[in-house]
This record gives C-alpha cells, structure tokens and sequence, in this order.
C-alpha cells in the first residue's frame, strides 16, 4: 500500500489510536558505512575500506534467503528523494513519526552495528560508532527517538565497557542483543553484559536474527524464507530457557529483558512445559529457588509484531491474558514489509484499556519515559 492511500483513510482510526498514545518498540534506521565514519578512527575506517565487513554467518554479502522485498522493506518506505528505506529522518518522520502521532521509537538498528563481526576489535569500533550516530543524527534530530545501546556481545568485555561508558545516558532505551548468539545467553560468558545492564538499569533487548555462523534450526539450514522467518520464535524460545535455566536471574535479580519480533504465542506452553518438566528434574537444577514460569513472568516482556493472530479474537486476548498483558509492548518493525498499522494492530475487542496499556502504558514503565 502507498503512503497516499494511508493518507486517505485516517479518520476515526487515526483519532482513536492519537488518543491512546503509541510507543512504538521496534522501529529500524538505516545506516551507511560512510554515515559511521566520523565516529571511526582512522584504522578503523581503513580497515572498513579494505576488508569490509565480516560476520560469520558464511554470507560474504548478502541475506541466507532472499526476502520478501527488497531489504526487507514496505515498497512505499523508500524516500522519493533518494536513499534506503527509514534512511532519510523527514520522510520517517512524515510516514511514520507524524503520521501515527508516534510518543517516543525505540531504534534497533541492525546494519552496520558491529554486531556478529568476525573481528572483535572491529566489531566494537563499529558498535560505539553505531551508538554515536544514534545519539548525534536521529535523536539529535527527534528526541521521540530512542537509542539501543548496541554491544559486540560475543565479546562481553568489551560489551560491559560499552555499557559502563554510556550509563546514566537516557536517550538509550535498553540494551541490544541478537538471537543467534554464538553461545545459548544463559551461558556465563554472556554475565558482564547482563551485570552491566543491571549497573546501568538498562533491560536488555534481544531482537531476532544475528551473525553465529549457525543453521536458522538445529537440524541444518531450512529451503525457504518462510521457515526461517518462523524459526525465529524458535531461538527466543532456546534463549528463554537457556536463561532460566543457568539460573542468570538469581545472579541478576533485577535484570530485565525484552524480546524483540518473534512473536508470543509460544510463551503459555512454554510456560506450561517448563514447570511440568522442571517438577520431575528440579535436582538437577538446585540454583533455581521458583518455577521456571515464574521468572519467566517476572523477568520477560515482548514486542507485538509479529503477532500470531488468530480467527476468533477471543483466542488472541486468551494469550495474551496467559502472557500478563503487563509484558507486552507495542512495536511496528518499520519499514520491514511485515510492517504492523499502529491504527489497526491492536482489535478493538481487546477493549480500550488493554489497548492504552499494551500501545504505550507498560513500555513507558519498563523504559521509565516521561
């Protein structure tokens, strides 16, 4: 759909969704290279110019499958004044920004972010760049828009220095991983990034995706894009537990995360599997002091899109109800062409309450925005 047919039909809708406000938890800038230069030092900057960049997913350029469109984008997000998608501040602010009467975005850039490199050093480099640029273009620009602070996590040192580096900074919103970690999160590598994020009071957000150099399942990589794309409530779920079960939130109490499109369907039998198996196996787990779904509950919020919507809309608030509507935070993913219309996301039937609380009230709680 264009961005002039949206602009038709904004009636009673766009009425309806202004007044509930909107924080929208998953929006994707778009970087260049050339954008993060003057945040890299010489070396860096060279070392980009002759090698390039270099993860270890196998895929020297390019995408495992070739998506849905081009960069993963709605057809109508590409500026008519040149440039990618989500690329060009006034244009997002026209199509999105404005147009929806976005309260505040929390951006997750992923490309380039340093995230996945194959060179650890280089991947920090371009991960401080990546949060320079955040804070001096897009929240310079708009002050709606949040930072992620991005971490080379499979270097957690560096990750932690990051983290000390940018505490007390709130133009940053949360923490951000990615799913296909080299190692599952629970494990004790991963720790300083999470002491870190505890220091600084920052959750942690985990967006699907990521640069390990693993199949998208555990039995190799699969044939189509749309079982990639379903995979990744996969590796949240993998994360999940991995989490619980080495037992990070009793180390972290106050540790918070947010996982970031993939879905929430699966938590209730998540939930529900984990406490059956854990009652016949909790010897073997003496570090964990409550039931799995209890620090799943207590310790774990997800973004809405994509949302598992089924045919009866009462199925859909059965879930979430089973969930805690507490934990679930309104996100669009723009301007990915699965893209979810702030205006329609959410169906009435939830009632106009669950609705104020998933579109912004427990976003601004988690995040502690004004």
């Amino acid at each position: 759909m264009n961005i002039e047919a949206r602009q038709v039909d904004r009636s009673a809708k766009e009425k309806s969704a202004t007044k509930l406000q909107i924080i929208d938890c998953d929006i994707h800038p778009k970087s260049s290279f050339e954008d993060l230069r003057p945040y890299l030092s010489n070396r860096w900057w060279d070392y980009a110019q002759t090698y390039g960049s270099r993860s270890h997913h196998g895929y020297v350029k390019g995408f495992p499958y070739p998506k849905a469109q081009p960069l993963a984008s709605r057809r109508d997000s590409w500026p008519p004044g040149g440039g990618l998608p989500a690329s060009d501040y006034e244009f997002m602010r026209q199509q999105h920004l404005d147009f929806y009467g976005i309260e505040y975005g929390v951006m997750n850039p992923l490309s380039p972010s340093g995230q996945g490199e194959q060179n650890d050093e280089f991947s920090a480099a371009l991960a401080f760049a990546a949060n320079e640029y955040q804070l001096n273009h897009w929240n310079a620009l708009d002050p709606r828009l949040k930072a992620s602070l991005i971490v080379p996590y499979e270097d957690p040192d560096a990750s932690r220095a990051e983290i000390r580096k940018r505490a007390g900074d709130r133009r940053f919103a949360h923490v951000l991983m990615l799913t296909r970690t080299s190692e599952l999160m629970g494990r004790r590598r991963y720790w300083p990034i999470y002491e870190a994020a505890c220091e600084a009071g920052l959750p942690v957000g985990v967006h699907v995706f990521g640069y390990s150099g693993r199949a998208a399942s555990n039995t190799g990589w699969p044939s189509f894009y749309i079982e990639e794309m379903t995979e990744h409530s996969n590796a949240c779920q993998a994360q999940v537990m991995s989490l619980i079960m080495e037992g990070v939130f009793e180390s972290f109490p106050q540790l918070k995360m947010v996982f970031i499109e993939g879905g929430f369907g699966w938590i209730p039998s998540l939930a529900h599997r984990l406490d059956r198996n854990w009652k016949r196996m909790a010897s073997g787990l003496p570090h964990l002091k409550r039931k799995p779904s209890e620090y799943l509950h207590d310790h774990f919020w997800v973004t809405t899109q994509p949302m598992e919507e089924p045919e009866n809309p009462a199925h859909l608030a059965e879930i979430m109800a089973a969930i805690g509507f507490d934990r679930i935070l309104f996100s669009s993913d723009y301007p990915h062409w699965d893209f979810d219309d702030p205006f329609v996301a959410l169906p009435a039937s939830l009632g106009e309450e669950r609705r104020k609380q998933i579109y912004s009230r427990n976003a601004r709680a988690l995040y502690g925005f004004a």
